[in-house]
């Protein structure tokens, strides 16, 4: 029996016990069932206590307890509004702060889940002063020696004055005036990358300089944003995700140098050595060319023997004046929009855990451990390290071999050729949380009909040139997968990749992907072989974005994707930039389709008749940028807001962008004060 039965049982007078003793103890049981519904009975009414608050009450009874205060319910794209618990909770608390700047700064971060830095700009309007009202901060001409004003002009932090401007702030024409507040955004994330190999500059390669960037090129550095710990704080540069700019940096090493930090330098070791605070330079490493546009030094390289480093944040790059005793370890943090690709950001485990587990770490070789699980296991690496190799890969038929990268960890294989990958029959592949470069991934038809899996997880297929084992020319448009087995089902989730090359009978299925061709008019995805003009494989697309030609045998499924391709003028062979060979199969729905393509049935898909004029415009299409695939602002609301369930089209629809700003707008008619303007400005 429970303790409630028990406690009842002993209420009972003596004589009654022993007879029930005598009996079997029928008395004790019957107690025990009503003890059951007693303890029922005091859990409900524990309960019903509990629903009377939003921190305690069941998750059902959180919209009612809203709806008694006139709560609006939100579309739940972030943490603090998928549930309405903490919306609900935090309600009251932004009321009693209605229209002061802190509170729809508070207001804007927790709607949309991006920093957010709220401007009252009457408060930088230039007039002339009156003195019953000092404002003494406000001077209408700006300090020209005062370069930290200077530096934040016609930024969020902009404190020099301006004259007025009438027009309206939401329609984003204007910003200055007196009812106007300006709800800054920043939709670039600053992702860490710690303790990677510093990579030696391949131009001028003497040991001194390198890169932060572990592919060696140029790479704004951003800073991590602290967590503002009141309501009543406004955000800050160091509140926010924002490149480094050089002299900011100089100005405050202190703040951002160091473990735990936004970037510090190591040297090799067990453990590694920091590189001593004192003896870093922030400075300009711009490149300095000859007359024939050669680099042949970088700028402000420190003298010999001092000792010192110098780092210039803007391009990524380090300097050293001695040759360093040991490999530089950096650890920085890069901008980016979205958690795919590589990175060390949280990842899910591999569907299928396959035992035994070869831990790889330091950058040792693969292949050893590659080669004790092609009867099955997998091979874990443990770090952000370069593992410079050209492994092969191979997964005895029916077995299942897993090579990943464990949460927290983005590693780098830089292959110098093409990787092969040699599976049989029944055999499934995974890749998980890989950076890729130098080498394509090969697999090669094998003389069966049994199907082949190969599955790629957040992994990135560096879009660019790639070396080959036949040593011919690197290309722009170098495939980053070559399958040419017939029977093989191919999967892509959260990928960045370079061009897919894939047998016409295979089966590829891509979500939330990225695949690059670099340029507009070269090929994203076609057949494997040697004949640019060959049918890829079936194809399935979901949420994706891809830059380049198609052509496929079949276009099974695409749903809210962007296709960014164009032919060239009079010379190209291709008859369509999104080119599908059975157009009685297949559906096309809620994506952007360039004119001419031969697609199979559409369904709300852009452009629509003859609105040529709708065409996504983008941040930037160059790989390594902060806003790599991010559609701008002046992109058509068809693009935008033309997927399925209103987010916008391509490999950004599962930020649900457009429902962020709708529940904005939402909450500022609720607490913006009457007669003032909001409009939200972004600042990445």
């Amino acid at each position: 029996m429970n303790t409630t039965a028990d406690r009842l049982y002993e209420l009972l007078p003596a004589i009654h016990r022993i007879r029930d003793a005598e009996q079997g103890y029928p008395l004790r049981e019957l107690l025990a069932v009503i003890a059951g519904q007693v303890a029922a009975m005091e859990e409900n009414l524990e309960q019903l206590y509990d629903d009377q608050f939003i921190e305690t009450c069941a998750p059902w009874v959180a919209p009612y307890i809203g709806d008694l205060i006139g709560y609006r319910a939100l579309h739940g794209v972030v943490p603090n509004v998928a549930s309405p618990r903490a919306d609900v909770a935090n309600t009251i608390r932004y009321r009693r702060r209605k229209g002061t700047a802190s509170m729809l700064e508070q207001l804007a971060r927790d709607v949309t889940g991006w920093p957010a830095r709220a401007v009252e700009f009457f408060q930088l309007l230039g007039w002339t002063q009156n003195m019953n009202h000092l404002r003494t901060h406000a001077h209408y001409a700006p300090d020209l020696r005062n370069w930290k004003r200077l530096h934040w002009r016609d930024t969020a932090f902009n404190t020099i004055a301006h004259t007025v401007d009438v027009r309206r702030i939401s329609t984003g024409a204007a910003r200055h005036n007196i009812p106007n507040i300006g709800l800054y955004l920043w939709r670039v994330r600053a992702f860490p990358l710690t303790r990677s190999p510093a990579v030696i500059d391949p131009d001028i390669g003497n040991g001194l300089r390198f890169h932060f960037n572990p592919l060696g090129t140029d790479m704004a550095l951003y800073n991590t944003p602290e967590v503002e710990e009141e309501i009543a704080h406004l955000a800050e540069p160091s509140n926010v995700p924002m490149p480094l700019a050089r002299r900011w940096l100089k100005a405050h090493l202190n703040d951002y140098y160091g473990p735990g930090k936004s970037l510090w330098l190591e040297l090799d070791g067990n453990p590694p050595q920091l590189i001593p605070r004192n003896n870093i330079r922030i400075c300009d490493l711009s490149d300095i060319k000859d007359g024939g546009g050669n680099v042949i030094a970088w700028a402000h390289q420190p003298a010999v023997g001092s000792g010192l480093v110098a780092i210039d944040p803007v391009l990524g790059r380090i300097a050293f004046a001695d040759v360093p005793a040991s490999a530089p370890l950096v650890s920085f943090h890069y901008g980016y929009t979205i958690a795919i690709g590589g990175g060390e950001y949280e990842r899910g485990d591999p569907a299928v855990p396959v035992i035994p587990v070869k831990k790889v770490h330091n950058g040792t070789a693969l292949q050893p451990a590659l080669d004790l699980v092609q009867n099955g296991g997998t091979v874990e690496v443990r770090d952000s390290r370069h593992y410079v190799e050209t492994p092969s890969i191979t997964v005895n038929a029916g077995k299942t071999v897993v090579l990943r990268a464990i949460n927290g960890a983005r590693p780098l294989l830089a292959a110098s050729s093409d990787i092969t990958l040699t599976l049989g029959a029944e055999a499934t592949l995974i890749l998980d949380g890989w950076v890729i470069s130098g080498g394509t991934l090969i697999m090669a038809a094998f003389p069966d009909t049994q199907p082949r899996y190969l599955i790629l997880r957040d992994c990135t297929l560096v879009p660019g040139p790639r070396n080959k084992g036949n040593g011919s020319p690197p290309q722009a448009d170098d495939p980053g997968l070559v399958v040419s087995h017939a029977f093989a089902k191919v999967e892509l989730e959260r990928c960045i990749t370079s061009p897919l090359h894939i047998v016409a009978d295979a089966e590829v299925s891509l979500r939330e992907c990225i695949v690059d061709a670099t340029a507009q008019s070269l090929v994203a995805f076609r057949g494997s072989g040697t004949d640019a003009l060959a049918e890829g494989a079936e194809l399935t697309l979901e949420s994706c974005t891809v830059i380049g030609k198609v052509h496929t045998r079949q276009l099974t499924l695409a749903s809210d994707c962007l296709f960014v391709a164009v032919l060239t003028n009079g010379s190209d062979p291709w008859k369509a930039p999104l080119w599908a060979e059975r157009r009685q199969q297949g559906c096309v729905r809620f994506s952007y389709i360039p004119p001419g393509s031969r697609t199979p049935a559409r369904y709300h898909c852009q452009p629509e008749g003859d609105e040529q004029q709708t065409w996504p415009q983008f941040t930037s299409l160059r790989y390594g940028d902060p806003g790599y695939c991010q559609l701008l602002q002046s992109t058509s609301d068809k693009i935008r807001r033309g997927a399925h369930d209103e987010s916008e089209m391509g490999v950004l629809h599962g930020l649900y962008q457009p429902q962020r700003e709708t529940n904005l707008h939402v909450r500022l008619d609720e607490y913006l004060r009457f007669g003032l303007e909001t409009g939200l400005i972004y600042g990445s």
